[in-house]
Parts: C-alpha cells; sequence; structure tokens
C-alpha cells in the first residue's frame, strides 16, 4: 500500500540547489537509508517529507489516514519535563490519553482521597482500555531501560546529551505510526542499543525512512537506497550490499558514456576548428551537436574518493603507559593498565559510554593527567587529535583559508606535494564549497573540514574520538582509504563496527570493574573471540594477589599474530645473536626498501611504450612491497622485546 507520494520536489537556499525536481513513493513494507554526502540535503528532504519544511516548488501526497513519526537529528526538549513526560508529549490521541492519565497519578500521590480525582481515573481507565495505553505505556519503560535510561521521573535538563537523544529516540519508537522517519538514530550510541535498535526496527511493522552513516546497520534493516548527489536522487532496491554493486555499476556505464561522449567531442572539435561556418542546416545542426557535446560533460568526480596520507616519521620509540590510574571521585574509570605501543599500531577503544574511554584516550595525548602510573612518549611524536567537539574555528575565514593556516602543501610517503586546494577536492570539496564562508557550511561540512586541517598538519600520531559521528558515508570512506596508508599510530574511540573493523588491528575493550581487555585483531575478531570465551568477561575478584598481578588487562593474542603482547613474563629476556644484528641492522633495511620502492614508482609513474618493462616493474613493487611488510613486522617484534627487556632491567 502506497502511503506517501513525492512529486517534482525541489529545495533551495541562496542559489545552492539541495533538492532538484525529485519524485518518490514509500510503501508499506519500506525500510529505506537515505545516504548522501554532508551538506547535500538529505536532512532537508527528511524534514520535508515528515511536514516540518515547505519545498520551494513540488508537492507531497499523503494519505488522509497516514500518521508520520520524525525524529530531529537536534530534537527540541523541555528541560524541566520528567524523562516520562516527554516521552509522552506526542500529540497523537494515544499520547493524549498517557499524558492525562499521569497527571491524575500524580495528583493522586498528593491527595489520593480526592473524588473527583478518582473519578477522573476511572474515566482514564477506560479510555487507557480502548486506546492501547497500557501496552504504549509499558513499552515506554521498557525500551527506556534498553537504552539505559532507567531514572523515569529525572529531569531532561540533568541528562546528557546522549542521554536526551536515547529519550526522543524512545518517543519515536514507541509513537504509532505508518512511516517513521529517523535522522542518524544511531549516534552516541554504544554497540549494544545499537543491537538492540537493529532488532527492534527489523521487527517493527510499518515503513522506515532513515538517515545513518553506519554501513553494518544499513545492511541489516534496509530494503531500498535512496541517494541524494547534486540535487538529484538515485534509487537502489536492496540493502547497502546491493546499493555498493549496483552503484559501481551504474558509475562503470557513466564511465563508459563519458568516454564516448570525449570521443566525439575531440572529432567535433577537429571539424569546427577546420573553420566551419554556420551556412547550411547541416552545418549549423553540427555546430550545435557540438555545443550539447561540450556542455553535456557527466560529473563522476565523486567516484574518485582516495586520499593520499602524508605524516612526519617516527621513531623507535613511540607512547609507553605503565600501571596507569585514574578516578573522579569514588568512581574509578582506569586502574593499572600498561600498553607499549609500536608503530603503525592501529586501536579501536571500544565499550559502553561513560565508562572511560575518552578519559584513556586523553591521558594518552597528555590532555589530562593520570592520578597515577606512567606515560612516556618518544622524542619525534607529533599528536594530530580529533576531539568530539569541533576546535576554535575563525567562521569569517573561507574553507580554504582555514586549511591554508594548517599548511600550504603536504608531502606524501612517495614524494608527491598536494596543496590545500587540491587536499579539500579529495575531501569532498567542490570548487565552489572551498571557497564558501566557514559559516556557510553545514555541521557535517564543518567537522570534515576541522578533520582535514588536523591532517594537514602531519601527524604521526593520530587521536579520533567519536570520528563518525556526523560524517557521512562517503567522507568515512575516504577517513579509512587515508588510515590504510597511514604510516603512523591510529587510537580511536567509536561505536561504528564497520570503522572498527575497516581500521583497526587491536582492541581495548572496557568491561567495567576497570577491566580493559587488550585484543590483538579487530572488532568482529573480538566479538567471535569473546563469545568462545565469556570467562573473560566475568569479575576476577576471586583471583589471588599472585594471579591478579597484571591480569585487569587481559591481553589476548590470535593464533595467526606474530606479535605475543605477553607483559607479565617471569623468564629472563633478552635478543639472540641473531636478533641483536637483525635489530642493528633493521632500520637500515627499511629505508633501503623505502628508497627502492620510490623509485620503482617514478619510473612506473614516467610511463613507457614497452609493456613487458612495465610488467616487471610492476613485479618488482610487489615484491618490495611485500619485503617491506615483513620488516615491518620484524621492526615491531623486536622493538617490544627491546622495550621489555629494558624495562625488566630497570625493574
Amino acid at each position: 500500500m502506497n502511503l506517501l507520494t513525492i512529486e517534482e520536489v525541489s529545495k533551495s537556499y541562496s542559489e545552492r540547489i539541495l533538492i532538484d525536481k525529485i519524485s518518490l513513493g514509500i510503501s508499506d513494507g519500506d525500510k529505506i537509508g537515505l545516504i548522501g554526502v554532508n551538506g547535500t540535503g538529505k536532512s532537508t528532504l527528511l524534514k520535508i517529507i515528515a511536514g516540518f519544511e515547505v519545498p520551494d516548488a513540488g508537492r507531497i501526497i499523503k494519505g488522509n489516514k497516514v500518521n508520520i513519526e520524525y525524529l530531529s537529528q537536534n530534537p527540541e526538549f523541555d528541560q524541566d519535563a520528567t524523562v516520562l513526560e516527554q516521552i509522552f508529549k506526542s500529540d497523537t490521541d494515544v499520547m493524549k490519553v498517557i499524558q492525562e492519565y499521569e497527571v491524575v497519578i500524580d495528583k493522586l500521590q498528593v491527595d489520593p482521597e480526592n473524588e473527583s480525582t478518582l473519578n477522573a481515573l476511572m474515566n482514564l481507565n477506560d479510555k487507557m482500555d480502548a486506546c492501547n495505553g497500557w501496552q504504549v505505556q509499558d513499552d515506554a519503560k521498557i525500551i527506556l531501560t534498553k537504552l539505559g535510561i532507567t531514572d523515569f521521573k529525572q529531569r531532561i535538563g540533568d541528562l546528557s546529551g546522549g542521554q536526551r537523544k536515547r529519550v526522543a529516540l524512545c518517543s519515536a519508537l514507541i509513537t504509532p505510526s505508518d512511516l517513521l522517519i529517523l535522522d542518524e538514530p544511531t549516534n552516541h550510541m554504544d554497540n549494544k542499543i545499537i543491537d538492540w535498535l537493529e532488532k527492534f526496527l527489523n521487527k517493527r511493522k510499518g515503513a522506515l525512512l532513515m538517515i545513518t552513516h553506519d554501513r553494518y546497520f544499513l545492511d541489516r534493516i534496509t530494503n531500498k537506497i535512496l541517494e541524494l548527489d547534486k540535487g538529484n536522487l538515485y534509487s537502489y532496491q536492496g540493502n547497502y550490499s546491493v546499493y555498493l554493486e549496483k552503484k559501481v555499476e551504474r558509475m562503470a556505464l557513466v564511465d563508459t558514456l563519458e568516454r564516448k561522449r570525449v570521443s566525439l567531442f575531440k572529432k567535433e572539435l577537429a571539424w569546427i576548428r577546420r573553420g566551419a561556418k554556420a551556412r547550411s542546416t547541416k552545418q549549423k545542426a553540427r555546430i550545435d551537436r557540438f555545443d550539447e557535446l561540450r556542455d553535456g560533460k557527466v560529473d563522476i568526480s565523486n567516484d574518485n574518493l582516495e586520499l593520499s596520507s602524508a605524516s612526519t616519521r617516527l621513531g623507535k620509540k613511540i607512547l609507553n603507559v605503565e600501571n596507569i590510574y585514574k578516578a573522579y571521585g569514588d568512581k574509578k574509570l582506569i586502574k593499572d593498565f600498561s600498553h607499549i605501543f609500536t608503530r603503525r599500531d592501529k586501536v579501536g577503544i571500544i565499550g559502553p559510554n561513560g565508562i572511560g574511554k575518552s578519559t584513556l584516550m586523553n591521558i594518552l595525548s597528555g590532555v589530562i593527567k593520570q592520578d597515577a602510573g606512567i606515560v612516556e612518549w618518544g622524542e619525534t611524536v607529533k599528536i594530530g587529535f580529533f576531539h568530539q567537539e569541533n576546535g576554535e574555528m575563525n567562521e569569517n575565514l573561507r574553507a580554504i583559508e582555514y586549511i591554508r593556516e594548517g599548511a600550504e602543501y603536504i608531502s606524501t610517503g612517495n614524494g608527491e606535494k598536494i596543496t590545500a586546494s587540491q587536499m579539500l577536492e579529495r575531501f569532498l570539496f567542490d570548487k565552489n564549497t572551498k571557497h564558501s564562508f566557514i559559516s556557510s557550511l553545514s555541521g557535517g561540512e564543518k567537522r570534515r573540514l576541522y578533520l582535514l586541517r588536523i591532517l594537514m598538519e602531519a601527524p604521526n600520531v593520530l587521536f579520533l574520538d567519536e570520528p563518525t559521528n556526523d560524517f557521512d558515508i562517503q567522507t568515512l570512506a575516504v577517513l579509512e582509504d587515508y588510515l590504510d596508508g597511514f604510516n603512523g599510530v591510529v587510537i580511536t574511540v567509536s561505536h561504528d563496527r564497520y570503522f572498527l573493523d575497516r581500521v583497526s588491528d587491536k582492541i581495548f575493550s572496557f568491561e567495567g570493574n576497570e577491566k580493559i581487555i587488550q585484543f590483538v585483531g579487530n572488532y568482529s575478531d573480538y566479538q567471535e573471540y569473546i563469545g568462545k570465551h565469556p570467562e573473560l568477561l566475568e569479575d576476577d575478584e576471586d583471583l589471588n594477589k599472585e594471579d591478579k598481578k597484571g591480569q585487569n588487562e587481559k591481553e589476548i593474542t590470535l593464533e595467526n599474530k606474530e606479535v605475543a603482547m605477553d607483559n607479565n613474563r617471569d623468564k629472563e629476556l633478552k635478543f639472540t645473536f641473531k636478533e641483536k644484528k637483525e635489530y642493528d641492522e633493521i632500520d637500515s633495511l627499511i629505508e633501503q626498501k623505502e628508497t627502492e620502492l620510490l623509485d620503482v614508482n617514478k619510473k612506473i609513474n614516467a610511463g613507457s611504450s614497452d609493456f613487458e618493462y612495465l610488467e616487471k616493474l610492476t613485479q618488482k613493487q610487489k615484491e618490495i612491497k611485500t619485503e617491506t611488510e615483513h620488516l615491518m613486522l620484524r621492526w615491531t617484534y623486536l622493538n617490544e622485546l627491546d622495550e621489555k627487556i629494558e624495562a625488566q632491567r630497570n625493574s
């Protein structure tokens, strides 16, 4: 059954066209994910469909009995209302009855013998039966508990931003509706809540339309993907995986058509340059055709999402952390945490909200001081910290001016110099946006600009605190590609399971009771391992002191990992003769391989008509990369061993 039809809808702000004559139908049972680069108008489209904004042109046709419930990315709240009062503020009939019922219950608590209040209660009991109010009321309390909100009488003004967003989400979920519209529902949610929300939305009847950057979430819930791109709306039947396949096919077709257009354009250009005059009808038609070909270029720039990586070179010593402790009042967050960070570590920090993840990041980066323990940085470390809140931005600057304050250009690992303007383009700022004033950018565009400013300063240790909040999928793909080639340490706090799988090779998991489990592998590896070893999550208060020493952070290694992370060896550590020789020579060997690779890359980029020669160069390139990767693994192992030997000597 069709619930809603969108016909030729358009919307602009100033001279910027966000939505250009789009049409769409939404039917019962549709579970739709809306994606696109931040600033393209996704949230605006949701507001138009929900009736909170009016289009410049076109119309929305909705059935008379179709109810729409909308969760804004930034919901409005009554700061003095209790959690339950906020939940039941909707204007639907059932919510009005529940509001009246809650008011009467509060009155009876003050004056339980008041006859008029008792009569009102009897009347409302019948209304609650008729509208299924009891079930809605119970559902609200169950869902709030699932979302981590247990004090239903707490003032909204006393809640954190994340808690308020969860209250608003609960209100949207329990309000009966034919079409549920959610704008970034997974922002500020931990993984357990996201897992629960997936199951809830999969079981829910009715249509769903949502914006989210969580690709696993999209893949497991949606049966249709809409992509908003430069004012146009593209529809893909299927989940996110199907969308990726169809998107590749569409872009390949566009690319083929573009190559044909260019070929025709060149032929027409040659003819025009020979001095064609518009004297005959045939010649006039051909000149018109030339104009059409010239103006008909297909924009396929968004297919180029790679971002070259640049960083300052790291020395042997990165960061050593030993027995750090941190508490706020009676609340202990971190206890006896130790770790030796090595070059190219990619660490994901996970756990429930408020458990201490950001605190650990701030201690490691030097933003705050630990109460006890040691944090030692290497001399060559250059930190870049992407905070949850944007750094100070002068909104009177243009985007390109702000980036140039960080650096005019950066140099990549292969010696390529990339200007601030080129970096903006690679980070999805088009030629108009990069010259726009920061004040005119959307919230997501400002976040993307802030991240790029940090990367332009070429850090070699990068801290990312919830980088996926407020980022679109395309920006995340760019960031992930950047981190693939980042020659330094990455430490990130994130609830985005896909992002953690893509970028992390180690997991620090906060599991409560100051326990931090250290695991070698990505997020899915960790979840699988914990599923097979649930005893690792058990409280270890019953362990004796000798067994408990150094076990607050249990270190787990997968069988196929070369680097062992056992910091509690009792036997004396030392290099073998062969290892000592290898340790002394390995830095120069790595530099030699990097030089060889740079030389081969230059030869390949120079181009050649000799196919066999190019094939040999490509094979040589692969061999050098493999050899370098092996050397880096050995470098990591040997340096960890050296650090442990030194620590043993000093103990």
